[in-house]
C-alpha cells in the first residue's frame, strides 16, 4: 500500500512540476486510442498483426491517400514477406498485399509511377527484387537480379526516360542498376568501397548514391562515377538517404559514432560534393536518422529514432536551411518505435512511417503517422491510460524511477 500511494505520489509531483504547461503548449504530446480517427488532418495509425511488422518507406499517393512498403511476418507465405499497404488520406486502410515465398522477403522502398500503379524493391532469396504492379497492387511484372554473394535491393525510383534505377548491396559493394519500363536491364553498374543505400536521378540525368561510411557518390546517365566523397572514418558512420537540393547541392542523413554508440548525423554539400557545413543530434546512446527531405521553406525534416535510456522513441526534427533545429518531436510509448521514412505533405504537414511495440495487436506493427506542419498529432480523444502513458513519455527519469519502485 505504502508503495503504491509512494507511485502515485510521485506521478502528481512530475504533473504538478510540468506537465500542465506541456499540455498546454507542447505539441509533442497527443492523447487518445492510437488509431483513432483524425482530427484536423493529423493521426497515428498501426497496422499488422501478432509476429513482427515494420513499414520502411511511404509516400503520398494522386489521390491523397499514402503507399506504405515494408514487411510482415505476421501475413503472407514466409517467414518475412514484402507487405504494400494503400491507405485513404485519413490512413484508413484500403488494401493491402503480400509478395513472397517460403523463405524470408524484405522492400526497402516504394515508389507511385506515372501509370499510377508502384514500383518496389527488396530483397528475396534469389537476390534485389523488383515489383512492378497496378493501381490496386497487383503485380504487373516482377524481376530479381542475382549474382555473386549477398545481394538487396535497397532504394528505386522511377526515372525521366520511364525505366527505373535501383540500389543495393552486392557482396558488401555498392550495385547500381539501371532498367528500362518493363523492368529489363539497361546497365548494371558494381561501385566498390561503399554500399548502395540510397539513390536519386539529378538534374543532369546522373545519379547521386550515398552508403557506408556517410559516403556520395555521383554517377553519369551511364552509371559511371564522375566523383565520390567519404565523410564518415569508419563502417560505424552510413548515410542513410540523399536529396539533392533547390541550390544543386545535396543533403544526407545518416549516423555517426559521437558521443553514444551512433548519433544523427546531416551533411549538407555543394554541387561537387564538398561539404558545406555539418550537424550532430544526439540523445543517449543509440539515435539514428534515416530519412532527410528538403522542405518547401527550405529547411529540412529528418525521421530516426532517439535513445531514452529504457526507450527508443520515434524521432521527427525540422531543421532550418542551416541545419539550425528549428524544433523537435518524439513518439512513442514504453517500447522500442522507430521512424524510417518522412516526407512533407501536400498540406505542409509531414507523413512518417516505422515500426511500434508500444502500440498495436503485436510485437511490432507498421506505424503511420501524419502530423501538421509544426509535427503535431491531436487526436480527439483522451483516455486514462494514454495520459498516464504520455506522461511517461514527457519524463523518461519518471519511467526509470518507476521501474526501480517497481
Amino acid at each position: 500500500m505504502k508503495k503504491h500511494l509512494l507511485v502515485v505520489g510521485i506521478v502528481f509531483l512530475f504533473v504538478g512540476m510540468g506537465f500542465q504547461p506541456v499540455f498546454a503548449n507542447d505539441n509533442n504530446i497527443s492523447f487518445g486510442s492510437e488509431n483513432q480517427q483524425p482530427s484536423g488532418g493529423t493521426f497515428k495509425k498501426t497496422y499488422g498483426g501478432t509476429d513482427y511488422d515494420e513499414g520502411k518507406y511511404v509516400q503520398q499517393t494522386t489521390d491523397d491517400g499514402y503507399i506504405i512498403t515494408g514487411r510482415t511476418n505476421s501475413f503472407g507465405a514466409g517467414e518475412y514477406d514484402v507487405w504494400l499497404i494503400k491507405t485513404d488520406s485519413a490512413g484508413n486502410k484500403e488494401w493491402d498485399r503480400t509478395f513472397g515465398g517460403t523463405d524470408d522477403d524484405i522492400s526497402h522502398c516504394v515508389q507511385q509511377t506515372t501509370d499510377g500503379g508502384y514500383i518496389i524493391t527488396g530483397g528475396t532469396s534469389g537476390g534485389i527484387w523488383l515489383i512492378k504492379t497496378n493501381s490496386t497492387g497487383d503485380i504487373v511484372w516482377d524481376k530479381t537480379f542475382g549474382g555473386p554473394g549477398y545481394n538487396e535491393g535497397r532504394c528505386v525510383q522511377q526515372t525521366s526516360d520511364g525505366g527505373y534505377i535501383i540500389t543495393g548491396v552486392t557482396s558488401g559493394d555498392v550495385r547500381l542498376i539501371k532498367t528500362n519500363s518493363t523492368g529489363d536491364i539497361v546497365w548494371d553498374k558494381i561501385i566498390g568501397g561503399t554500399t548502395g543505400n540510397f539513390v536519386r536521378q539529378t538534374t543532369d540525368g546522373g545519379y547521386i548514391i550515398t552508403g557506408e561510411r556517410f559516403s556520395l557518390i555521383k554517377t553519369d546517365g551511364a552509371g559511371n562515377k564522375l566523383w565520390d566523397r567519404t565523410f564518415g572514418a569508419t563502417s560505424w558512420d552510413k548515410g542513410r538517404c540523399v536529396q539533392q537540393t533547390t541550390d544543386g547541392g545535396y543533403i544526407i542523413v545518416g549516423e555517426s559514432a559521437g558521443y553514444g554508440q551512433s548519433d544523427v548525423w546531416l551533411v549538407k554539400t555543394d554541387s561537387s560534393g564538398n561539404k558545406s557545413w555539418d550537424k550532430i543530434f544526439y540523445g543517449w546512446d543509440l539515435n539514428y536518422g534515416n530519412c532527410v527531405q528538403q522542405t518547401t521553406n527550405g529547411g529540412y525534416i529528418i525521421a530516426g529514432f532517439k535513445d531514452g535510456l529504457f526507450t527508443i522513441a520515434l524521432w521527427l526534427i525540422k531543421t532550418d536551411s542551416n541545419g539550425t533545429m528549428v524544433w523537435e518531436r518524439t513518439f512513442g510509448g514504453d517500447g522500442w518505435d522507430l521512424g524510417y521514412c518522412v516526407q512533407q505533405t501536400t498540406d505542409g504537414g509531414y507523413i512518417i512511417t516505422g515500426k511500434t511495440s508500444s502500440f498495436g495487436a503485436g510485437m511490432d506493427d507498421v506505424w503511420l503517422i501524419k502530423t501538421d506542419k509544426n509535427g503535431n498529432v491531436r487526436n480527439k480523444a483522451v483516455t486514462g491510460n494514454m495520459l498516464l502513458q504520455r506522461i511517461l513519455e514527457r519524463f523518461p527519469l519518471l519511467q526509470k524511477l518507476l521501474l526501480f519502485i517497481k
